[in-house]
């Protein structure tokens, strides 16, 4: 379906700031994309904050930056853009060395197609 590498970040605490970790390579399947749409379609009707999808980490071809390490409890946060109410997804995990936040930038979901 499509494979993405976008920048990545890292958040040790709620209390300190996010730096970028460089950049985070994983494939987004048929399935996937499936899903993100639904979510995204969840949130247009419920008007939610957001939703978080399940990621098959046997697919997801996660390449993470020198220095990362692998990450754990991967999944894809899904919100909606405040102007346009169009879908936006971030791929999201912890560090499993020392459980810090691991994110992307956004991207939208229709990008996908």
């Amino acid at each position: 379906m499509a494979t993405l590498t976008i920048e990545g970040w890292c958040k040790t605490s709620d209390d300190k700031k996010s730096t970028p970790v460089g950049e985070i390579h994983f494939y987004v399947n048929g399935d996937d994309h499936l899903h993100l749409e639904q979510a995204e379609e969840r949130l247009q009707k419920t008007h939610e904050p957001e939703a978080m999808v399940d990621v098959d980490m046997t697919t997801l071809e996660l390449i993470t930056p020198e220095g990362c390490g692998p990450l754990s409890d991967c999944k894809f946060r899904v919100y909606l853009s405040a102007s346009d109410q169009r879908g936006q997804f971030h791929l999201v995990g912890h560090r499993a060395s020392d459980g810090s936040l691991i994110y992307t930038n956004a991207v939208m979901i229709d990008q996908l197609a």
